[in-house]
């Protein structure tokens, strides 16, 4: 009986023991968790911090830039998009620029793609993308085609004779595209309501290549 008390005894003790030391691998294996998860926030930080950083001088050169030059533009200064009304550029319903649209584009292309493209900036930048947008008048399909076929005609502009040659023209094309957007980002007005000539518009926007990095870390951070 002795014997066999004992060797509950010993059972139950080994049976804690491994027990214990489950416990101590699952608080390791956590700790362990818990530290590679606040790495990745210490590193989505970081890379924030440098976004932020690298746009905010991006947007200051832009912005001392156009302000110096006969060339009127409006940047927004969270995300450095420079918007251009639709009347800029083309007739109502048109995809071929108009002469004041291309007057327009000459005087601002080489600029604006130097500024990005100078050797402080080219490494960080990921793309450099003009989107066509419309209002919702009309069908969704033909507002698609008259976005891209706008946003495509700037592109086609600039590299073809009639613009002005500059420093980065060749670089350029491994970083510019079009892209026609249609009326899925309408605009409103300052007082809140859906602005249609305001939706119509091309915008000039650079991505830099952390905000591809930002991503991924905070799909990994949110998992």
């Amino acid at each position: 009986m002795k014997r066999r008390n004992k060797t509950e005894v010993n059972y139950w003790q080994s049976y804690a023991d491994l027990m214990s030391a489950m416990l101590m691998v699952f608080a390791l294996l956590l700790t362990l968790v818990i530290l590679d998860i606040r790495e990745l926030q210490e590193q989505q930080e970081e890379k924030i911090e440098e976004v932020v950083s690298v746009k905010s001088e991006i947007i200051k050169a832009l912005t001392e830039a156009f302000s110096e030059s006969d060339v009127s533009i409006d940047i927004d200064q969270q995300t450095g998009a420079i918007r251009f009304p639709g009347s800029v550029l083309y007739e109502y319903d048109s995809t071929a620029l108009s002469p004041v649209g291309k007057d327009f584009l000459k005087q601002f292309v080489p600029q604006y793609l130097d500024i990005l493209l100078q050797d402080r900036f080219k490494d960080e930048i990921s793309s450099i993308i003009i989107e066509g947008h419309t209002d919702n008048s009309g069908t969704y399909l033909y507002n698609m085609k008259l976005s891209q076929e706008r946003a495509y005609s700037v592109l086609d502009y600039i590299y073809n004779q009639e613009m002005p040659n500059f420093h980065v023209r060749e670089l350029s094309k491994e970083y510019v595209t079009a892209n026609g957007r249609g009326p899925t980002s309408p605009l409103e007005d300052k007082d809140g309501h859906y602005s249609p000539e305001l939706s119509r518009r091309v915008e000039f926007l650079f991505r830099l290549k952390d905000d591809e990095a930002i991503q991924a870390i905070d799909k990994l951070v949110n998992q």
